[in-house]
């Protein structure tokens, strides 16, 4: 049996969503969305509000978001790309529930994000020093990617 690969997003307004969607195409890879329990409103999402549910998320380090629809296959993985909008510069926390879920021994996790002005390395730093055993690949920003550009990160 081949390595298969894995396309898991979080996306909470469908930009990413869109270019994780796209990436599965061009990498032949399964899709899975990373859903929280609880959505996120457009009020939670609101980062000029320090009270927002997404602001009070991402000042607590410790914060892991509930997700539902987990994965009852990850060991069938080979290679996981992990998509998510940054939030404060970094990974939203639900990442971290994600990445704390599944055993991700032998697998190469690559991390890809979308973002309206941030570039990808502080969430790529983050993700290394909190889990220093996941073989994690370079990260990529894939704002507007282009199936060339998809292509090209996937080695394709």
């Amino acid at each position: 049996m081949g390595k298969k690969t894995l396309v898991a997003y979080f996306s909470a307004s469908g930009v990413t969503e869109k270019v994780a969607k796209d990436l599965a195409e061009v990498a032949s890879a399964d899709l899975h969305e990373i859903k929280p329990a609880q959505r996120y409103t457009d009020a939670d999402l609101d980062w000029h509000d320090k009270n927002s549910r997404s602001s009070v998320e991402m000042a607590d380090k410790k914060s892991r978001p509930a997700i539902t629809d987990k994965l009852s296959n990850m060991a069938d993985y080979q290679t996981v790309y992990v998509g998510f909008p940054i939030w404060w510069y970094t990974c939203p926390t639900i990442i971290n529930t994600f990445l704390e879920s599944y055993d991700f021994s032998g697998k190469t996790v690559i991390p890809f994000a979308t973002s309206g002005g941030s570039t990808i390395d502080k969430a790529y730093h983050d993700l290394k020093a909190t889990y220093p055993k996941i073989n994690f690949k370079s990260a990529k920003l894939l704002n507007r990617a282009t199936k060339k550009d998809l292509e090209a990160f996937c080695g394709k």
